[in-house]
């Protein structure tokens, strides 16, 4: 039972003695709208991001590649850190590394 007025940034409404006017001004209407169209934009993104999760949800792992068994894409070659300790402290590197 409220009645806005946009022009004068009124809203009036009855009350349980007389009538009930709350009064505004433009700089804090447009505060308010700058809220709610940073809200919806936030609203926006946040469904955007569920929709993208689900999706990606969707095409869960592969079932046929395990960790173990994990085979690099590249050669690599073994590099003892301490000739001493033959396997304990080895490093795997790219065997198409640069000697640089």
């Amino acid at each position: 039972m409220a009645v806005p007025n946009y022009t004068y940034l009124k809203l009036k409404m009855p009350g349980p003695n007389s009538v009930i006017t709350i009064e505004s001004t433009y700089e804090h209407a447009y505060n308010c709208d700058v809220k709610c169209i940073k809200y919806a934009e936030a609203l926006m993104e946040a469904e955007t991001l569920i929709a993208n999760l689900d999706w990606l949800d969707g095409e869960g792992p592969d079932s046929k590649r395990r960790a173990e068994t994990f085979e690099p894409v590249e050669a690599i070659k073994l590099v003892l850190v301490d000739p001493a300790c033959l396997d304990d402290w080895a490093l795997r590197i790219s065997a198409t590394l640069d000697i640089k």
